[in-house]
């Protein structure tokens, strides 16, 4: 299982570093399989925290950080809205949500025309990415749903969307993590020095993914993510179907 997850992590990281969000879903998705889904859901917020951090801090001169103080009050509303909550999704409810979420990437655009350089629409953003990743573990496609459109430039995107699930993540680490720390089972967390181990790895896949990124144009980063997210999407259904049967 070690095993598996740092070579899980690197790779994961890398992807993430050049589209921005599709190493995150692969990861959850590997998580999900061998961990139970609390455990799976602590783990993946660590090490995205680290990987999507990095990425940040690599990419900091491109943050919008007049976007992210709009998502930070809609996140701020999702956590009160948690708070009353208590909420913890079967495996099949992991794989179906995972699966089902690259599907927002191809509603047309005449449906909807979500900017999150727009006010309104960042902190839209920011309550439903942090509710989201909190049910799924993720919550990339649907990040990118407001990110997708913008007139932000590729480097803008996956900097501002770095920061912003930085955010999600923490989020999710408090919810599922607190009850560990107040006794509840930990059944399932890889050790103190796996989680150790990721961290490095996560910063060195992120740092080689963001290299690969420079040889993008806007066009065909986003013509890209789509149909990346789109696979990984197919595939966790399959999984989640085999799950039911």
């Amino acid at each position: 299982m070690i095993a598996i997850l740092l070579i899980a992590v690197f790779v994961t990281a890398a992807i993430s570093g050049i589209f921005g969000m599709a190493g995150g879903l692969m990861l959850m998705g590997v998580l999900a399989f061998i961990m139970p889904v609390p455990a799976a859901m602590v783990t993946h917020g660590l090490v995205q925290s680290v990987s999507n951090g990095s990425r940040a801090l690599f990419l900091l001169r491109h943050v919008r950080w007049d976007v992210m103080g709009y998502y930070m009050i809609g996140a701020a509303a999702a956590v009160g809205a948690l708070a009353l909550a208590a909420f913890t999704p079967s495996r099949f409810m992991v794989f179906v949500l995972l699966g089902l979420l690259p599907g927002l990437l191809w509603i047309p655009k005449s449906w909807f025309e979500f900017d999150a350089a727009r006010p309104l629409h960042a902190v839209a953003c920011g309550l439903g990415v942090t509710g989201m990743n909190v049910a799924a573990g993720v919550s990339g496609p649907l990040l990118d749903l407001f990110f997708v459109r913008t007139p932000l430039t590729r480097h803008e995107i996956v900097a501002t969307k770095a920061a912003s699930q930085v955010i999600a993540h923490g989020v999710k680490i408090a919810y599922y993590g607190a009850p560990m720390l107040a006794g509840a089972s930990a059944a399932g967390l890889p050790p103190f020095w796996a989680l150790a181990a990721a961290a490095p790895l996560a910063i060195a896949g992120t740092w080689t993914g963001t290299r690969v990124l420079n040889l993008f144009s806007d066009a065909n980063f986003k013509k890209w993510t789509r149909l990346i997210v789109t696979g990984i999407g197919v595939i966790y259904l399959a999984r989640a179907v085999l799950l039911a049967v």
